[in-house]
């Protein structure tokens, strides 16, 4: 494992992967392939420009010959993918796009790394294509996978896919399913980010429904991190939960974002609920904790670090939350009818 394809490597969780293969690997070379979607940016990948061990190479994964290109001008011996359309409001709204790379997307690499003979594939996931999880329980890498929204449904499409091809074919795959990640670089269409830079301007905060939902909001790197240990120890054709453990409503994450700004709760504003909206996600990790893996944040030092990053850096913010983003938003929240 010398080099290694990271695809999707322009965007969130992606660009601080690279940031952690740099930085903890000095003789590893990362070649990030993105198509630079609106979530994908080269800003993401500026602190790396320079670098010997680092390049970029703009293209789609559902691209066969582009992806073949790419793997062979570099010497790639592994892929990580993190290439996905991944927000379920857009994926209620354009379910197509969701399907062609999430599904199809997943298939191309899937065929690169059959015919080019890659050492090692690890494919990035999600805990929702669990879908709703009762009070109770908490899902293991074995439970059944029941998306509810096109989005999950496009990665639960894609897992099966990557297990198939396992059986099969015998290919080196390993999956991984994070659950909700913070913290910097994170477009801000997500809760998080949304309502932190929507807090530093005073603009209400669109909560769904009563707030009550439940998620496990975990750091970033610690994802990452994580990341890295399933693909250098994990059991080849498995799959590995990551997350903190910690279940939190989105009304308590929301009040915990105006507690740090010193901004009034009345800045809360519920909106009707989004369809489908999972009520629950929560996930069991004792699987990922015995290859030595351990969420390094609580929830409290999770945000506190994001929205201290967002205050910091408006200049990386502000910009995108106009032209595209401004009707994203007006369709998406202003034309909601209020609860």
């Amino acid at each position: 494992m010398r080099t290694i394809l990271v695809t999707g490597g322009a965007g969130f969780i992606g660009s601080n992967f690279v940031e952690l293969m740099l930085t903890k690997y000095p003789d590893y070379r990362i070649v990030v392939y993105d198509k630079l979607t609106y979530a994908g940016r080269l800003e993401n990948l500026a602190r790396f420009q320079g670098d010997p061990r680092f390049a970029f190479v703009r293209g789609d994964i559902c691209d066969p010959a582009g992806v073949r290109e790419v793997i062979r001008a570099h010497g790639v011996d592994t892929l990580v993918n993190f290439a996905a359309e991944t927000h379920v409001d857009r994926s209620i709204m354009d379910p197509d796009a969701f399907i062609r790379t999430d599904v199809y997307g997943t298939y191309v690499l899937l065929e690169a790394v059959k015919e080019m003979k890659l050492e090692r594939a690890l494919f990035v996931s999600t805990d929702e294509v669990y879908g709703h999880i009762e009070p109770g329980h908490s899902s293991s890498e074995d439970d059944p996978l029941k998306p509810r929204s096109p989005y999950a449904a496009s990665k639960a499409g894609g897992e099966h896919l990557v297990y198939a091809y396992y059986i099969t074919y015998g290919l080196p795959v390993l999956i991984t399913r994070g659950t909700n990640n913070i913290g910097p670089y994170q477009y801000p269409e997500k809760a998080v980010p949304l309502f932190i830079t929507n807090a530093i301007d005073d603009i209400p905060l669109p909560l769904y429904g009563d707030g009550r939902q439940m998620r496990d909001y975990q750091y970033v790197m610690d994802h990452c991190e994580g990341i890295d240990v399933v693909l250098h120890r994990g059991v080849i054709g498995e799959a590995y939960n990551i997350g903190s453990g910690v279940e939190t409503e989105n009304i308590v994450m929301a009040k915990a974002i105006l507690d740090l700004l010193g901004k009034p709760y009345s800045l809360i504003q519920p909106v009707a609920d989004r369809p489908g909206h999972d009520r629950r996600y929560s996930v069991r990790t004792d699987k990922i904790k015995a290859l030595g893996w351990q969420s390094r944040h609580t929830f409290a030092q999770a945000i506190e670090k994001t929205v201290r990053w967002y205050v910091e850096h408006q200049d990386w913010w502000r910009p995108i939350k106009s032209g595209e983003f401004k009707e994203y938003y007006r369709r998406q929240y202003l034309e909601r009818q209020t609860v």
